[in-house]
């Protein structure tokens, strides 16, 4: 009886873990069915993590555009990252952003569109994507990059004696047993050997993360091209036999990062001392970094490809039933056309079209009525049409150019840089651009605000004209009427946006116009939230006598 329970318990107990391990899948599954085309909850503390492989590539050498540190401020991009990211895996939501940051060239945007495009056909290869990618979800996943873009270490001038020593070891136990007075030879060489150990051990420290999940990473791209449409999309997968060499040394380094029981405790004290009387560690360890430095663009491979395939799903899903999302048009002349052109993080947010030929835009308006919401909500598509192949709009047809943009211009105390002085070395970026070989797109809100109103509005003219030459577009909005006046007639279309008031409040209904602003508001809107009347009326005499 005894017997046939000791056989039946371990069955018994093995069923139940696997309808565990089948209802946690199935549970899974639902969840990915369920939250398929939404937004995450998820709160974003890391940014400084997910912005790491951006901030620290060399493939942004290689890119047609790179957003700067100011338009991205300007555009709020990183909000925008946090609708679009629906990735599964710290890899994916890492090379997202570089995407999102970096403008790559027509041919790799298309290719991209086609990955999408099987995720969006074939629910089944998706949720098993992601299931697969969801391995790389831990915080630690994000430190595979280290292995790609951090500077090697160098090694210490100990690491020759290392292998030496180790001989010494094995020499002296081989020679132990004809001469036991040998054996004492392995303790000073054991102490010695301790302080080489946890002297590598700080630097094992480092790595150890990242190591482990280039493992992860190792094992996930191998069951991922296991479909053949995935490994048809990918013209080069060498790198996974590359990375396969050394698995056995990350394996072995990664090794620690495993040992979470008691059990596995006992086992890894008895391992360390091994590891330390023959310096295996130490030895494997600097061998690996050799291995790192040969293999570091292979390593760079398998980060983008799982990348693109997380970035390519998440795309997917933010399409998925998404009625304001269109393919871009690219042509190649200076034309742009937009229809129903919205912001992805405005609620209800008021279509707008606008269609400008050889000509730039200013832009007029009273405040509040979304002026430098527009200019934004144009160049943040631009991005998207250009970096993920989409923008929120019905129709939305450009030029393939560079986006720069100057609207939340701040001075700098620590640099002792004024307002001022910080808007003319952004715009001055913006003049070598315009002189350059692609188009840009020139985003512009209040230009010269910090300074008087004539060298603002006889600067400010002179700037944009120049800046609209060749094929570059420039987008500028202000207050000055006096700028639409001088650029009439310098290739500029003149729109504006404008209020009504309504039972004695401002009522903005967001459309854009053409042609120029022809009211004000500001004195208004100080009457409606209940200025001194002393103060309306004055303000209103003045203007009136003077402008």
């Amino acid at each position: 009886m005894i017997w046939i329970l000791i056989l039946i318990i371990p069955i018994i107990l093995v069923f139940l873990f696997k309808l565990y391990l089948k209802k946690k899948e199935l549970k899974n599954l639902d969840a990915l069915k369920e939250n398929w085309g939404k937004p995450k909850e998820d709160e974003y503390f890391n940014f400084s993590y997910i912005e790491q492989y951006f901030l620290n590539t060399n493939n942004k050498k290689h890119s047609f555009h790179n957003i700067s540190e100011q338009t991205n401020k300007d555009l709020d991009l990183n909000q925008i990252f946090k609708y679009i990211d629906r990735t599964s895996s710290k890899i994916g939501q890492q090379y997202l952003y570089f995407k999102i940051r970096a403008i790559e060239k027509v041919d790799v945007l298309l290719e991209f569109d086609k990955l999408v495009k099987i995720f969006e056909n074939d629910e089944k290869l998706r949720i098993s994507c992601q299931t697969e990618l969801a391995k790389l979800n831990k915080s630690s996943s994000y430190d595979l990059e280290k292995l790609v873009n951090d500077i090697a270490i160098e090694k210490p001038k100990y690491h020759k004696v290392l292998i030496p020593l180790s001989l010494v070891s094995v020499f002296s136990i081989i020679i132990g047993f004809f001469n036991p007075v040998f054996f004492l030879f392995l303790i000073p060489l054991f102490i010695v050997n301790v302080v080489l150990h946890y002297k590598t051990k700080s630097y094992i420290s480092y790595y150890l993360s990242a190591v482990s999940q280039l493992n992860t990473g190792l094992k996930v791209c191998k069951n991922l091209v296991l479909n053949e449409k995935i490994k048809s999309h990918f013209s080069d997968l060498s790198f996974i036999k590359v990375i396969n060499k050394i698995r056995l040394k990350t394996s072995f380094i990664s090794f620690e990062k495993k040992m979470d029981n008691e059990f596995a405790a006992l086992l890894w004290m008895f391992l360390e001392l091994v590891k330390i009387q023959f310096n295996i560690e130490s030895i494997i360890f600097y061998s690996f970094i050799d291995d790192i430095i040969a293999r570091n663009k292979s390593i760079d491979n398998l980060f983008c490809f799982i990348g693109e395939i997380d970035s390519a799903i998440s795309i997917a899903s933010v399409k998925y039933n998404n009625n304001n999302i269109c393919k871009p048009i690219f042509v190649d002349a200076k034309d742009i056309s937009i229809k129903k052109i919205i912001h992805p993080l405005i609620e209800n947010c008021i279509p707008n079209d606008v269609h400008l030929y050889n000509n730039s835009l200013l832009l007029t308006g009273s405040n509040m009525s979304g002026k430098t919401t527009f200019i934004r909500t144009v160049a943040i598509n631009s991005i998207l049409a250009q970096t993920l192949g989409f923008a929120f709009a019905k129709e939305f047809s450009i030029p393939f150019y560079k986006v720069l943009s100057s609207i939340k211009i701040e001075d700098d105390l620590i640099e002792d840089t004024s307002y001022y002085l910080k808007e003319v070395l952004t715009i001055n970026e913006f003049i070598e651009f315009a002189n350059g070989e692609y188009p840009c797109l020139f985003v512009l809100d209040e230009i010269f605000k910090g300074t008087n109103t004539v060298e603002r509005i006889s600067g400010g003219k002179a700037i944009l004209s120049y800046l609209n030459k060749k094929e570059n577009f420039v987008f500028v909005s202000t207050h000055d009427i006096e700028l639409a006046e001088l650029l009439v007639n310098e290739n500029f279309d003149l729109y504006h946006f404008s209020e009504k008031i309504e039972n004695n409040e401002l009522f903005f209904d967001h459309k854009l116009k053409k042609g120029r602003l022809k009211t004000r508001n500001a004195i208004k809107i100080l009457e409606l939230y209940n200025y001194p009347k002393q103060i309306i009326t004055d303000a209103r005499k003045i203007e009136k006598e003077n402008f």
